[in-house]
This record gives structure tokens, sequence and C-alpha cells, in this order.
């Protein structure tokens, strides 16, 4: 007997609670096809950035300009947004377009950005491309000293609010986990109409080659040491949102999957395992969590949330109890 998997994220109806992040693989038709057909439940484009959109912005003004002031007598002449058709945000847009007619599955447009701005507008245009979902990806790297949480806060909500205001489709947002209170910054998220919360981003940090005195960028595939923060965090917000929760980072086997699951996450992400062995490993990953579902004679939803923060307990105080109990295992297998 086949276990059913199909689930539900950010109101979307998918045949499996596994989703491709984005990543490389989506980059030509036939890597979405090829996720398509490992049955992923949905597919997450790669980003399209705000500095992009920015730069063709900019770049379209300086257009208008150069024709106002050549041809200010003949405003027949007057270019359109057309005029930068060839850019890559309308290369993104055909391609996004492509691929949400190409699979039978959900696919979700990525708009990745820090300030706030008329660039969200984008987002509408991603729906109008056939996005069937916004993933919100607020990448910011706070490093004036000057920039309270305050304001840090503040701009992750007026972020999603724009994209929220741009778009009828369901909005997720990425975030880090390096909040003073992550609970307590998700919670605003999912109170300003985030439809989906995407449990971490990793920062890309750089690191420094002592030969050559120069600054390496840090781009590194995700292991499964990287889950333990998203995993925390989903077991102690689970059935304490509305939102939908998506875990991402660190998943390598079925079991990181599973883990993610009992943990209470709604649906899983990857990207390094997929780039790793191939967009039809997501097929391996499904299927081994199908077996585990049947081996166990559970349903996914009777597995989803197994061991999450239980919702009677306090999560802090669960998790005190944790780290103290993890400490007390730790004198007892290295102490003398």
């Amino acid at each position: 007997m086949s276990v059913d998997l199909s689930t539900k994220y950010l109101g979307l109806g998918l045949r499996s609670p596994l989703v491709a992040s984005a990543g490389p693989i989506q980059q030509n038709l036939d890597g979405v096809r090829a996720l398509a057909d490992s049955g992923v439940g949905a597919i997450v484009m790669y980003s399209l950035f705000e500095e992009q959109v920015r730069h063709e912005e900019a770049r379209q003004a300086e257009i208008e300009l150069e024709y106002m002031d050549s041809f200010a007598e003949s405003l027949s002449f007057f270019p359109t947004v057309q005029s930068n058709k060839g850019g890559i945000t309308a290369e993104y847009l055909a391609h996004l377009e492509a691929s949400a007619k190409a699979v039978d599955i959900p696919v979700i447009a990525s708009l990745n950005g820090a300030t706030k701005g008329g660039w969200v507008e984008t987002a509408h245009r991603m729906q109008e491309a056939g996005a069937a979902a916004i993933e919100c990806n607020i990448y910011m790297v706070p490093g004036a000293v000057d920039t309270t949480a305050d304001e840090v806060e503040d701009r992750h909500v007026e972020i999603l609010s724009a994209v929220r205001d741009a778009v009828d489709i369901p909005v997720a947002v990425k975030l880090s986990p390096f909040f003073s209170a992550p609970g307590n910054m998700i919670a605003r998220l999912d109170a300003a109409g985030a439809d989906g919360l995407v449990l971490f981003n990793r920062f890309l940090q750089p690191d420094i080659d002592t030969e050559k005195l120069e600054v390496v960028p840090g781009v590194w595939l995700s292991n499964p040491t990287d889950s333990r923060i998203p995993l925390t965090w989903i077991a102690s917000l689970s059935g304490r949102v509305k939102a939908s929760l998506a875990a991402t980072s660190g998943v390598e086997t079925a079991d990181d999957v599973l883990k993610y699951l009992l943990a209470g996450a709604d649906v899983v992400m990857t990207t390094s395992s997929l780039v790793r062995h191939g967009a039809g490993y997501a097929a391996d990953l499904i299927d081994g969590v199908s077996a585990w579902l049947e081996r166990k004679g559970l349903t996914l939803d009777q597995a989803r949330g197994l061991l999450a923060v239980p919702a009677d307990a306090s999560s802090s105080e669960y998790e005190r109890n944790g780290y103290v109990s993890a400490l007390e295992k730790a004198k007892a297998t290295y102490g003398a």
C-alpha cells in the first residue's frame, strides 16, 4: 500500500512535502522538468535580486532621458519599458512563465532584497508570469553599527507588506535566524500576513586566504549539521503560527527530511542534495520518507509535529531544559 504524501503549503496543494528550493538546476527548462519528474511537490525558482532590478530601472531612466533630450518635440518616439526588454528581469520573467507552463506543480518565484522600495513591484510581474506564489528572500547584513534592531525588524515587515500589496498570490518570507528574538520576529511576520515562513537562510560567510592576502567568497553546499538551528525553531513554532513552515538547510538523506517533518515542518526544501546528486535524487528522498511512514504505520499528518514542543509547554523552558540536559550528557561523555 502506497503512502499518501500529499500536503498543503501556502494554501497550495502539493503532491509531496519535498520542495526544490532556489538553485542552479532551475536555470533551464530541462532542469525544471527534471525536478518535476522526480516527484517534488513544488519548485522555487532561483532568485531575482533587488540590485538587478534597480540597475535596470536606472538604465531605463537613462534611455528615456536620452530620448527626451534628443527628440523633445516628438513624444510619439518616447520609449516604453520595452526598450530594455533584453534585461535580466525580462529574461527571468520569460523563464518563469515558460517553467510554469512546462510542469504541473506549483512554481514559486523568488525575489531577493534587503531594502524597501519600488523594486518589490516586480512581484506583480512575477504573478502575471504565472508564479503560484512569491518567496521573499530577505538577505540583510546590518553592518552599520548605528543600525538598531528595531530598524532591521521593521524593514523586514515593510518589505513583506510591500510585496503583499503588490500581489494576490501567497507570499512566503525566507529569513535569517540572527535576531535578538527570532520567535518574536517570526510572530510579527506572521501577524503581518506572511503565508509562509522559510527557516532559515544561510549567510554566505567569507574566508581569508593568508597566502594571497585576499578575502575569499564563502559559497558552499549545506550539510546535515546546518539543520540544527531551523530544526530547533520549527519544533518551537509548530502550532503557534498561522503561516506554513518550510524547513531548509542541511537536507542530505530521507532521515533529514523526516526530522524536519517530525519537528512540525509543513514542507522540507533542499538544494544542496540535488546539486550533489542530481535532480532525480529527489525521488530517493521521497521514497525514503514513504518507506519510513509505511514501516512505522503512520500517515504524513500523524508524523508531522510528533516531536514538536508540546502545545502546553513553554518553548523557552523546554529549550532551556534541553540545553541543561545536553551539558550534563556532555560532562558524562567527555568529562574526566
